[in-house]
Order: structure tokens, then sequence, then C-alpha cells
């Protein structure tokens, strides 16, 4: 088992999703995976009923403080969600051949300050949509700088990570 360490001295544990039928990812690996690239991440939610929900969303990670930090509209369902349960499941992956990806369970928080809710939408934008000027990003942004987008901070308690290209 691996550990990740990071600056707020927090530890993250590198599980290994595929036991005999992959390798998993090592501390590099991870942060370089999930800092590059434009791959969703898939947030598992419950909701009121308590029946699973996906949602698949563009994020921003922090590699310093190991979170993940999602823009979204405030009174979407996966905010209504976690507004009742402040635990997800997550995944983010490369779904061809060779197949890698992480996933896990975490601890989320909404933050609701609008200049740190800007600055996360700005972030994303440019990362998947490559500006802030296209019409899909000014309406997202938009949104943002009305009040209407929250940013969901989430803090996984592990991570449990599998790359088919070591065993291929």
């Amino acid at each position: 088992m691996i550990y990740i360490f990071c600056e707020s001295k927090k530890y993250v544990k590198i599980l290994n999703a595929g036991p005999d039928l992959s390798q998993p990812m090592t501390e590099d690996e991870v942060i370089k995976f999930l800092t590059t690239g434009k791959r969703n991440i898939y947030l598992g939610t419950i909701d009121r009923k308590n029946e699973p929900n996906i949602h698949p969303t563009s994020y921003y990670f922090d590699p310093d403080q190991l979170k993940f930090y999602v823009e979204s509209y405030k009174f979407s369902k996966k905010i209504e969600n976690m507004k009742n349960n402040k635990k997800i499941y997550f995944c983010v992956d490369k779904p061809t051949i060779p197949y890698k990806g992480v996933r896990g369970k975490a601890k989320i928080s909404l933050k609701e300050d609008l200049d740190f809710t800007i600055f996360i939408c700005q972030k994303n934008l440019i990362k998947y949509l490559g500006s802030i000027e296209c019409p899909m990003a000014k309406v997202i942004l938009n949104r943002a700088i009305k009040g209407e987008s929250i940013v969901i901070e989430i803090s996984p308690l592990y991570f449990s990570t599998w790359d088919d290209s070591k065993i291929i």
C-alpha cells in the first residue's frame, strides 16, 4: 500500500483497484493523471429516496491539497443530494485500452465564497473549453458571477487506482 503526503499534512492511501488484473499507480502517476487531460469526474451521490445518482462533470485537482474542486449550479440535483449526505464516491478514468483510472470515497464541503467560485469556474472553463470567451463559457461564468453557482470541495479518503498499461 502506498500513501500520498500532501502540504496540508494529510495522508491519502493508494489502493490497487484490480489485484491480479492490474497494477496500481504510484503517487506521482496519480497526481499526473488527475492534473492532465480533459477527463470528467463522475460523482456518485444518494438522493432523498436513498437511490444512487451519477453526475459526470469537469473538475480542478489541487495536487498540493489532494482535493478536487467542482463548480456547479446551486440548485442542481447533485448539490441537493450532497446537502443531505456529505460523502460521495468518485471516479476519473481513461475508458480506452489500456484502461487507467482513480476512484474512491470522499468527504465533501460546499463552498459559497463568490471569488473562489469564479476562480474555480474560470480554471475549469479554460481547461475544458479553452477560453472563457465562447458562448457556453460565458453562460456558465455569468451564472457564477451572479452567485448562482457553488464549489464542491472533494477530499478523498483514499484512491483506488488501476493502470492496465503496466500489464499489457
